[in-house]
C-alpha cells in the first residue's frame, strides 16, 4: 500500500481515526488530571580527593568510576535510609507506627519497614564527569520531598563516616590486644637479659671486652719483648760459658781491668826479672806467685761477672714463663668473655626485635585510635535541597504532547485497520490490482458537497470517486 492508495483511506475513514485519536487524547487528559502532583527536591554532594588526616595520604580510589558507583549503591542503601528513620524520629510518630501495624500486623521491624517505604521515591543521579552526585526525592508534598532530600544526604555523610571509623575502631580493638602481648614479650626479654647480666656480672659488655682485648693485646707484646731479651740473655750466657773472657760486661768491668794491668805489669817485671837473675832467683819466684795470684783473682772475678749473666737469662725465662701463662690466662679469659658476649648479644637482639615489635605495633595503635576518632569525611554537602515550587509530574504538556502524537498514530492504524476488514474500491489501482487489467479511462464521478470535494477535482490525474467507473480491454 503506498501513499496515494493511502489517502483515500484515510478521507474515507476519517471519521474513525478522529474517534481514535480523541478517545486516546481523552485518556490522556483525564490520566494526568488524574495524577496526584509530586514534587522533586535535590541536593548534591561533591566525594572530594584530599589528603587523609592522619596517613597524610591521597585516597587514590576516590578517582575511579568505580567509586562513585560505590557511593550511589551506598547512599540507595537500606542502611542509609534507616539511619534516615532514626534521624528523622518517624518510627515514634504515633500515626507511621499505626500504619505499620496495618501494613505488616506488627511483624518485623519498624526501621526496615520504613526504610523501604522510603527508597521508591529517592534517586541518586552521579555525574560523568567529576565526582558530583545529586540525591533527589519525590513526594506529594514539597517541604517532604525538600526535607527528605536533605535526610538521605546527611544519613549518607553519617554512614560513610561510620564506614571509615568502625573497622579504624575493630583494629584498634585487635592492635590493643596486640600491644599488650608485645609488651608483655618485651618485658620477659629484657628480665632475661637483666638475669643474665646479673649471673655473669656484666655491666657493659662491649666495654669490657674492648678491655681485656687490650690486655691481651698488652700481654702478648710484653710477651714478644721478654722473648727478645730472654734470647738475648741465652746467647750471652752460652758465650758467658764457652769465652767468657770475651764477654762484654768482662770486658767493661773495671776490677777486672785493673787486675788485667796488675798481671801485664807483673809478667813484664818477671820476664825482666828472668833474663836478669835466671828461674831459680827469689824474686822471679815470687813474681811468679803473684802473677798466679793476679790470675787466680782475674778468673774469680769473670765468674762473679759471667755468673751475674746467667742469674740475668733465668729472671728473663722466668719472666717470659709468667707472661706467657698470664697471656694463656688471658686469652682463656677472653674466649670466655667472648661466649658470654655473644649469648648476651642474642638475648639483646631478643629484647630488641621485642621493641621493635612493640613500637611498631604503638604506632599502628596510635594511628588507628586517630582514625577511630575522626569526625572528618572526604564526603562533602555542596547544595542543599530547597522546596520546590513546582510540581516534577504530572509533566501536563509533555503528556499533551505525547497525546496527540499517539492519537494521531493510533488513529492512522485504526483507519487502516477498519479499511482492511472492510475493503473497497477507491482508485484505479485498486482496480488494476483486482482484476489484473491495465486501467484505459477513466469517468469523474459528480461533484459533491463534502469533504471528499477536494481530493475529486483532482481526479482527472488519476485515482477517482467511490462511484468512478473503470474500462479496461
Amino acid at each position: 500500500m503506498n501513499l496515494s492508495q493511502l489517502i483515500p483511506i484515510l478521507i474515507a475513514r476519517w471519521r474513525t481515526a478522529a474517534i481514535v485519536f480523541a478517545g486516546l487524547l481523552l485518556v490522556v487528559v483525564v490520566a494526568t488530571l488524574a495524577t496526584p502532583r509530586r514534587y522533586t527536591a535535590t541536593a548534591s554532594v561533591v566525594a572530594d580527593v584530599k589528603p587523609d588526616p592522619v596517613s597524610a595520604m591521597l585516597m587514590q580510589s576516590a578517582v575511579t568510576p568505580a567509586y562513585i558507583a560505590t557511593q550511589v549503591d551506598v547512599i540507595r542503601s537500606e542502611r542509609v535510609a534507616q539511619r534516615v528513620v532514626r534521624n528523622s524520629g518517624l518510627a515514634d510518630d504515633p500515626s507511621v507506627r499505626a500504619k505499620w501495624l496495618d501494613a505488616t500486623r506488627g511483624e518485623g521491624k519498624i526501621d526496615s519497614w520504613l526504610a523501604e517505604s522510603l527508597r521508591p521515591g529517592l534517586e541518586v543521579k552521579p555525574s560523568a564527569q567529576s565526582s558530583i552526585i545529586e540525591v533527589s526525592y519525590k513526594a506529594p508534598d514539597p517541604r517532604i520531598a525538600a526535607n527528605m532530600a536533605n535526610a538521605f544526604v546527611q544519613a549518607y555523610i553519617e554512614v560513610t563516616l561510620d564506614l571509615k571509623v568502625d573497622p579504624a575502631r575493630q583494629y584498634r580493638s585487635f592492635f590493643d590486644t596486640r600491644a599488650k602481648e608485645a609488651r608483655e614479650r618485651l618485658e620477659a626479654a629484657q628480665a632475661k637479659l637483666s638475669a643474665f647480666q646479673k649471673e655473669n656480672g656484666i655491666i657493659a659488655t662491649d666495654e669490657r671486652l674492648d678491655v681485656e682485648n687490650s690486655r691481651l693485646n698488652e700481654l702478648s707484646t710484653q710477651l714478644v719483648t721478654l722473648q727478645a731479651i730472654s734470647a738475648e740473655s741465652t746467647s750471652r750466657q752460652n758465650q758467658a760459658v764457652n769465652s767468657g773472657d770475651r764477654l762484654q760486661e768482662v770486658l767493661v768491668n773495671p776490677v777486672i781491668g785493673g787486675l788485667k794491668s796488675d798481671l801485664s805489669r807483673a809478667e813484664a817485671k818477671l820476664q825482666e826479672l828472668n833474663a836478669r837473675y835466671g828461674d831459680n832467683h827469689p824474686q822471679v819466684v815470687e813474681a811468679r806467685a803473684n802473677i798466679g795470684e793476679l790470675k787466680s783473682r782475674i778468673e774469680t772475678e769473670v765468674k762473679r761477672v759471667t755468673g751475674g749473666v746467667g742469674v740475668a737469662a733465668s729472671i728473663n725465662r722466668q719472666r717470659e714463663a709468667d707472661v706467657r701463662a698470664s697471656l694463656e690466662a688471658q686469652r682463656g679469659k677472653l674466649l670466655r668473655l667472648k661466649a658470654v658476649r655473644d649469648e648476651g648479644s642474642v638475648l639483646l637482639r631478643d629484647v630488641e626485635n621485642a621493641q621493635r615489635a612493640y613500637d611498631a605495633i604503638q604506632t599502628r595503635l596510635t594511628q588507628t585510635n586517630l582514625e577511630s576518632q575522626t569526625t572528618l569525611s572526604n564526603v562533602n554537602i555542596l547544595t542543599q535541597a530547597e522546596v520546590p515550587l513546582n510540581p516534577s509530574s504530572p509533566k501536563t504538556y509533555l503528556n499533551l504532547l505525547m497525546g496527540v502524537f499517539l492519537g494521531t498514530f493510533a488513529g492512522l492504524l485504526a483507519a487502516v485497520a477498519h479499511e482492511l476488514l472492510d475493503r473497497r474500491v477507491r482508485t484505479a489501482q485498486d482496480i488494476a490490482a483486482f482484476a489484473g487489467l491495465p486501467v484505459l479511462v477513466v469517468i469523474p464521478a459528480r461533484e459533491s458537497a463534502g469533504p471528499r470535494r477536494w481530493w475529486r477535482r483532482r481526479a482527472g490525474r488519476g485515482p477517482a470517486a467511490g462511484r468512478a467507473t473503470g474500462v479496461s480491454t
